[in-house]
């Protein structure tokens, strides 16, 4: 029985990986925030951490005895990042540190996730693990920090990077833009979106099983976990309308100019999966299958 530590098992997709893992009779898994459980399972332990801290992340491991770690912890607000340039760096990049060293020391293998938003958007196709990072934005390059950090200090590693993640959301958890859509457009609000930056939004229950199969692969590298469908912010929201039957006219399309956001953000930033199909048998659902599963069942 393998034993995983889950850190960040209070945000959005780390719950998903710690409620799947936690079902599967070969894990004891354990789920790891700064804040108590926001959401207690029967039969899992849960502790509370600061990552930032050294000396905190040596007591848990001495605690816990991973034999993987999956860190799904960061400060992913790229606004906030782009004005908290050392609360950012100390989480996204320090503490990361801290987790890769420990997981050195206790032979432990290490899954640390990352995002789409380590390209410059340069390119109108998709992404390959193989190409540059040139982030755009503070957020990115704390996270191609972070990327780097864990290959240079690990011997057991991989880094999944992920994109647009949505899916149902617990209480307190932060939404996303599938959410905000369905939101406004139910209340009859009119909502901007850009019809110029590109993504490919991936279904959290697939990042859940992506991750799962990373546990299980003995290889080292970077992979690509995200949706098969690169479309539009824009085109993400009038999904959401079409599906759910709202009223797609709310939704107002915008360029990237005329949304006038504070902090940049790449305009095409849709990754490729092949490596990660090849390799782990990695098969995300649909974008219309995933709005089905996040709004209309049960």
């Amino acid at each position: 029985m393998k034993n995983i530590l889950i850190v960040g098992a209070n945000g959005f997709t780390g719950r998903k990986i710690f409620t799947d893992l936690s079902s599967c009779s070969n894990y004891q898994v354990t789920g790891c925030s700064l804040h108590p459980d926001i959401a207690p399972l029967s039969g899992t332990a849960f502790v509370s951490a600061d990552i930032r801290d050294a000396k905190a992340v040596a007591k848990l491991f001495e605690t816990v005895r991973p034999d993987v770690v999956i860190n799904t912890s960061a400060l992913s607000v790229p606004d906030y990042c782009e004005t908290h340039h050392e609360e950012a760096f100390e989480t996204n990049v320090t503490a990361v540190g801290h987790l890769a060293e420990q997981c050195e020391k206790h032979g432990a293998r290490l899954i640390h996730l990352s995002t789409d938003f380590v390209f410059d958007g340069g390119e109108e196709r998709l992404y390959t693990e193989d190409d540059l990072p040139i982030p755009v934005n503070y957020y990115g390059i704390t996270k191609l920090q972070s990327e780097q950090v864990v290959a240079a200090r690990c011997c057991d590693w991989a880094v999944a990077r992920v994109c647009v993640v949505y899916g149902k959301s617990l209480p307190g958890q932060h939404g996303n833009i599938l959410q905000l859509v369905y939101n406004r457009l139910t209340k009859g609000e009119t909502i901007k979106v850009v019809k110029d930056q590109y993504r490919t939004p991936t279904y959290v229950g697939d990042i859940s099983k992506g991750v799962q199969a990373l546990i299980e692969y003995t290889g080292n590298g970077i992979f690509h976990l995200c949706g098969k469908d690169c479309v539009s912010v824009a085109e993400i929201a009038f999904r959401v309308a079409d599906r759910l039957k709202l009223d797609r006219s709310l939704i107002l399309p915008v360029s990237t100019t005329e949304m006038n956001e504070a902090t940049p953000r790449p305009m095409h930033s849709g990754m490729s999966i092949a490596k990660t199909s090849r390799l782990i048998g990695y098969e995300p659902i649909s974008l219309d299958e995933g709005i089905d599963l996040m709004f209309l069942n049960n």
